[in-house]
């Protein structure tokens, strides 16, 4: 149980990491551009698109994608990546309608400065605590969902362990030997709650506002 919880850890973590990395690419470019075209068609387009994709749910769409392509660990990557795209534009746009506010982004248009200049030197360094808390929180989304997709087949496929996998495993054995569900039951919520709690600790840290108060 050991050695499946171990090597289920490095799935489970690989899957957080690659979902992240493609809601975060994706997401935050579409979220920098539509917070500087704020009022815009291409602001409007793409939060409606956002908004679109919001109601497909990442279980939702792993069961399309697992339909058409087959369940495995790419298919839950890409279908909790895809999913995870709406939450990091909005995030990006947020944070980006604040930064475009600001004095020295006047400045700089009227330095004639190029808009992919100014959203890689000035907006993007100002948003990226946010983007850092939101990768954080969403990772352990990403984990809760990878699990839940195991459990249901849809996810890492044997005879490759996941934490998922062994719960439905275990789940015929239950009457039987109910810790072998205890114990990637325990991982799951542990790791979870772990970065939730790092999410939390990073928005303190990197909020100005906190850090004003602090001081």
């Amino acid at each position: 149980v050991l050695s499946r919880l171990l090597v289920g850890a490095q799935i489970t973590l690989f899957v957080g990491i690659i979902a992240v990395a493609i809601s975060a690419v994706i997401g935050v470019p579409l979220g920098i551009t539509a917070g500087m075209r704020q009022g815009k068609f291409l602001d409007s387009l793409v939060m409606r698109s956002a908004d679109l994709l919001l109601a497909f749910p990442a279980l939702l769409l792993a069961i399309i994608a697992g339909a058409v392509w087959g369940p495995s660990t790419l298919t839950a990557m890409i279908a909790i990546g895809v999913a995870g795209i709406p939450s990091f534009a909005r995030v990006a746009r947020s944070g980006a309608l604040q930064v475009m506010s600001q004095d020295f982004i006047a400045a700089a248009r009227v330095s004639k400065v190029s808009e992919f200049q100014i959203a890689y030197r000035h907006v993007f360094p100002n948003i990226s605590g946010l983007v850092i808390v939101q990768s954080s929180v969403y990772f352990a989304l990403a984990i809760l969902a990878e699990a839940a997709l195991s459990y249901l087949g849809l996810g890492t496929a044997p005879p490759a362990a996941s934490w998922g996998r062994m719960l439905q495993d275990a789940q015929s054995l239950l009457a039987v030997n109910p810790t072998l569900t205890l114990w990637p039951g325990l991982a799951i919520a542990l790791t979870v709650l772990g970065f939730n709690l790092l999410g939390d600790g990073l928005r303190d840290i990197l909020d100005p506002r906190q850090l004003t108060r602090r001081n």
